[in-house]
């Protein structure tokens, strides 16, 4: 009986030490080493700083400390997102850009400029001539150019580090403006009209029709790219579709954008939602006989068109209004190629646009050995690049990346264009690991994107809830579903651990490429950075 007594005082007496030592001891021992580690979670890399993120610059880049007497927290205390944007990661500024750093100069753009207006009077001048003489009714609006006109300097604003700049005050006032702006002309865009309304349906993938768009030009001059809903929010992407005949989703446009900004790229072009009146403003400012032509008035009274393509010139094809207003994304047009020229380029990990075809990199573990002997991925940024537009693509779910492009004045050492973002979010229950085979395959990323990552992975810079609030500001909110925002925090942690698994094959120094050095007091002008080169 003694001894049983004895056992079982040991027994409770391990119990308790047990519960002791996990709920109090571990406890404490962890909250001492949050200066020390990220708390991201157990699989994602760790590294020393302030709150598990340290606070570094960009090479030849400098912080600008906050003016005395301001605050880093957002006026509105409850705002996730202005605190993000207050952090010292995102308040990491270049030097001052010059006149070569620029994609544009002033007196350049508004030359240009000036000539299409020119060339625009004209063609309307001639167009309601012929108008008159056929009777046929014309929609005038007032056309007027603007030099300060919000879209004229968000391209002034373009520069070889971003499309714009952190605190651009015209993307904010140009996303506002494009809800409101006049439409004075639609058109198809450039693709479209090179099809010549013809298409080789022997094909697998065809070059036009599901994803419907057009150009709109506003009464400012400003153009923007319309992609009309063709999906509910709560839609997924059938299962039997293949990645290149989905549908392009106007919300994808919408939220892709607010990613990237959040992400801290500023490689994707604004983007803003609208109800479009395709009646109005499109149908009757047209000058394209093509477009008109594919109008009709549905059963249900709607006013209703489809694509130019013949094999889905077909009403079941077709997107209606309610009865004339159509919900779509539009796009702020890049300058033109004539002023700013950009290459289109095959991404190396492009994947087959065939039912059975496998490319290289699906069955070669060791492709990047080969892209990294490559130009021009074996110098530079460009394949750092390419892993930055994969892990961006992967939160997405965009399966779609077949080119990038950039632009051709900044070389090699430009960022790419994250362009074409619709096939995003159409899937919130599964998450292609495939996409990410650029980070997976090369192991490598940059420091500051992989900083930026687990902040987001914090609970007080959580990514869902940051692009939750972010996609509040649109007019068409709520822009994805509450599954969609909860899938990019999943895919961020599984970002985080195959940066986990290439440190452990690794190591920290082959995986992680240090673009950060020592802040400096104030900015660096040319001529210091020079010397420091």
């Amino acid at each position: 009986m003694m001894r049983r007594d004895r056992l079982f005082m040991a027994v409770t007496l391990t119990v308790i030490f047990s519960a002791d030592l996990y709920f109090i001891l571990l406890p404490k021992l962890r909250s001492m080493g949050q200066g020390q580690f990220c708390t991201c979670g157990d699989d994602n890399v760790t590294l020393p700083g302030q709150d598990g993120l340290a606070t570094p610059q960009l090479a030849n880049w400098t912080f600008v400390a906050p003016l005395e007497g301001a605050t880093s927290e957002p006026m509105d205390g409850s705002s996730k997102l202005g605190r993000l944007f207050a952090h010292p990661l995102y308040n990491i500024q270049t030097p001052a850009v010059g006149a070569e750093e620029k994609l544009l100069q002033v007196e350049q753009l508004m030359e240009y400029y000036r000539k299409k207006v020119s060339r625009w009077e004209r063609h309307m001048k001639y167009y309601n001539e012929a108008a008159a003489i056929t009777n046929m009714t014309v929609t005038e609006h007032e056309v007027t150019f603007d030099p300060d006109a919000s879209w004229l300097k968000f391209h002034l604003g373009i520069s070889r580090y971003a499309l714009y700049s952190r605190d651009d005050a015209a993307v904010t006032q140009l996303l506002k403006d494009m809800q409101s702006m006049t439409v004075v002309s639609a058109d198809y865009t450039q693709d479209e009209k090179a099809l010549k309304g013809a298409c080789d349906c022997t094909q697998v993938v065809k070059p036009s029709g599901h994803h419907l768009k057009l150009a709109l030009k506003m009464s400012n001059f400003a153009k923007a790219m319309f992609k009309p809903m063709r999906q509910q929010r709560d839609d997924e992407t059938p299962e039997n579709f293949f990645y290149f005949v989905d549908f392009q989703r106007h919300n994808a446009e919408i939220a892709a954008f607010h990613l990237d900004r959040i992400l801290d790229f500023r490689r994707v072009p604004p983007v803003a939602g609208r109800l479009v009146n395709v009646t109005g403003e499109v149908l009757q400012v047209t000058h394209n006989e093509d477009l008109r032509a594919v109008f009709f008035t549905s059963p249900a009274n709607n006013t209703c068109f489809f694509a130019k393509c013949l094999y889905v010139c077909k009403t079941e094809y077709a997107v209606c209004g309610r009865p004339d207003l159509l919900e779509g994304s539009l796009s702020a047009y890049l300058p033109g190629l004539s002023i700013a020229p950009r290459l289109s380029i095959p991404n190396p990990w492009i994947r087959s646009y065939t039912f059975t075809g496998r490319e290289e990199w699906e069955v070669n573990p060791f492709y990047c050995d080969t892209i990294k002997q490559l130009y021009p991925y074996n110098s530079g940024n460009r394949l750092l690049n390419i892993i930055d537009m994969s892990i961006f693509d992967f939160l997405i779910g965009n399966m779609d990346r077949h080119h990038y492009e950039i632009f051709t004045k900044f070389g090699d050492e430009g960022f790419l264009l994250h362009l074409d973002n619709a096939r995003g979010f159409g899937k919130h229950s599964q998450d292609e690991m495939s996409i990410l085979a650029p980070l997976s395959q090369c192991c490598m990323i940059k420091h500051s994107t992989l900083l930026r990552l687990q902040l987001l992975a914090q609970p007080e810079f959580r990514l869902s809830d940051v692009m939750r609030e972010s996609l509040q500001g649109d007019p068409l909110r709520p822009i994805l579903t509450e599954p969609h925002l909860l899938a990019l925090d999943r895919r961020l942690q599984k970002v985080l651990r195959v940066v986990q698994r290439c440190i452990r094959r690794l190591n920290n120094s082959e995986v992680i490429t240090k673009d950060f050095v020592k802040s400096t007091a104030r900015p660096q002008t040319d001529t210091e950075m020079k010397k420091t080169r």
